[in-house]
């Protein structure tokens, strides 16, 4: 795709236009409250693999009102002594695949928490989470974005978002981490998952590795990308124009931008100047209404691929350089 959205000075400056919805912190503190009361120990059990340098467990959390998560988490195989952690989510349609599709961070020295994606993983990496909520019925657009979206409470990415945040939860009570050093990290929708713990879970997360992440200021991209996911969006309003007004203010409520507000780890984020997916403008948008510390890398030939094992380095870096 070529260029198609404001020019690199101006997406340097540039801030949603649009407010958060009135009884945002409410709504999430009580969506989170209730995953907590339901929320059991985490089981975990080795994993053989052929990995000689690396330990993996398959990990089963509680999520979004107590149902099951999986996850891997991975470790230096000869690591002693508490580690730092990563919590990494995946991009949209993916799963948690193999545990030796994740050896980026557990190379680099550190505990390593893959959430599987409830319900995804029929694209591009299997998964092992069903999404058993009665909610994911009713008329929606092929894909995720509008399963449930006609209300905050019905939506799919409200129980998403809630298994994200219960993933950084469950990663401080894992054997061998230092919770003081917790990170959270993923790209596109694994970037909008990371952006949302760590507004959600300000006080566990140390730092935030943030890739071309989407869901960010939803109601500009849908309207300047015929990209998909969020061209589901208007595909769906497009046979239901009837429910724009409940489908935009439901969106409003997991718009990466009004989670970036409450974030004050220093955070990383990417973004690709030719971007049709995750267009520059929102992620713009996201990084300059972070609180703390931030940096933000810029890929101008780059589309939804943002930069590659580029941005990986970059991560690596500034993680390190963070936590150390």
């Amino acid at each position: 795709m070529a260029l198609f959205d404001f020019p690199l000075p101006e997406l340097r400056t540039y801030h949603s236009a649009h407010p958060e919805p009135p009884g945002f912190d409410e709504f999430w503190s009580g969506t989170l409250a209730a995953a907590r009361r339901a929320a059991l120990p985490p089981k975990l059990h080795e994993v053989s693999t052929p990995l000689k340098g690396v330990t993996t467990y398959d990990v089963t959390f509680t999520g979004y009102a107590g149902q099951p998560i999986r996850a891997w988490l991975n470790r230096p195989a000869a690591a002693t002594g508490p580690l730092p952690v990563v919590v990494e989510f995946i991009g949209y349609g993916g799963g948690r695949g193999l545990p030796v599709d994740w050896l980026l961070w557990a190379s680099a020295g550190y505990a390593h928490l893959v959430m599987d994606t409830r319900g995804q993983g029929g694209n591009w990496r299997g998964g092992d989470t069903p999404d058993p909520d009665e909610y994911g019925a009713g008329p929606a657009s092929p894909g995720f974005m509008t399963r449930g979206v006609t209300a905050p409470e019905t939506y799919y990415y409200r129980r998403l978002i809630t298994d994200a945040v219960r993933a950084v939860e469950t990663a401080t009570e894992l054997p061998g981490v230092d919770v003081s050093r917790l990170v959270v990290t993923g790209k596109s929708q694994g970037g909008a998952l990371a952006l949302a713990a760590a507004g959600l879970a300000p006080d566990l997360v140390a730092a935030v590795a943030a890739g071309v992440p989407f869901l960010c200021d939803i109601r500009r991209a849908v309207t300047i990308t015929d990209s998909d996911p969020f061209h589901e969006v208007v595909r769906f309003l497009r046979a239901n124009p009837q429910a724009a007004e409940r489908t935009l203010d439901t969106l409003d409520h997991v718009d990466s931008v009004n989670f970036a507000r409450r974030i004050t780890a220093p955070a990383i984020l990417s973004t690709a100047l030719m971007d049709g997916v995750c267009p520059p403008s929102g992620v713009f948008a996201a990084y300059n209404a972070i609180q703390g510390p931030k940096q933000i890398e810029v890929y101008e030939w780059d589309g939804h691929e943002g930069g590659r094992g580029h941005f990986d380095v970059a991560a690596l870096e500034f993680v390190d350089d963070r936590l150390d």
